[in-house]
């Protein structure tokens, strides 16, 4: 059930970025969503799942669950607000001489416990100006900050704490 659900996932993500609905667009668009599906399985039959290669194999569910979607989406407004504040704060940065522009790398605790975890925290620096993920690591995120007071609130952890919450953990 997990392949059907990855097929058609793939194709209505290929539908709303080709927005071409012509009868060989459809139907290519549907082969290589079937394809790229059978590939991430891991094979069946006479191939092992040891047989895939590991970049291909997949690294959990093929689709997180509703309850990991509604923890993300109770997310996303928070990160949203955040990119917006950090984008006021470059611009005031640079056009305002009195507020420093001090860069400096720093590296944070990675608490996230899922690939899907670390990912989102890591991205989710990176979307939000002003500061870069350079380095992901099992216990440690390297980031460049470009003013000290960006650094300390990576620091400071709160960004960790939401995204621990929308990996599930309930102790945050």
């Amino acid at each position: 059930m997990n392949f059907i659900y990855t097929a058609a996932a793939m194709f209505l993500f290929w539908l709303a970025l080709s927005g071409q609905f012509t009868g060989l667009l459809l139907a290519s668009g549907a082969a290589a969503a079937v394809f790229v599906a059978a590939l991430a399985r891991g094979g069946s039959g006479r191939h092992s799942p040891q047989s895939v290669p590991e970049a291909l194999r997949p690294a959990g569910p093929a689709l997180p669950g509703p309850t990991f979607l509604l923890r993300l989406a109770a997310y996303l407004p928070w990160l949203c607000w955040q990119i917006v504040l950090s984008s006021l704060d470059v611009a005031y940065r640079v056009l305002h001489p009195a507020r420093p522009i001090d860069p400096r790398v720093i590296k944070i605790k990675n608490p996230c416990r899922t690939p899907l975890g670390t990912a989102l925290l890591a991205n989710s620096i990176t979307l939000t100006p002003g500061t870069v993920t350079l380095e992901v690591g099992p216990a440690e995120l390297v980031v460049h900050s470009l003013s000290a007071e960006s650094a300390a609130s990576l620091q400071a952890g709160g960004m960790q704490r939401r995204v621990l919450r929308v990996e599930g953990d309930s102790r945050v």
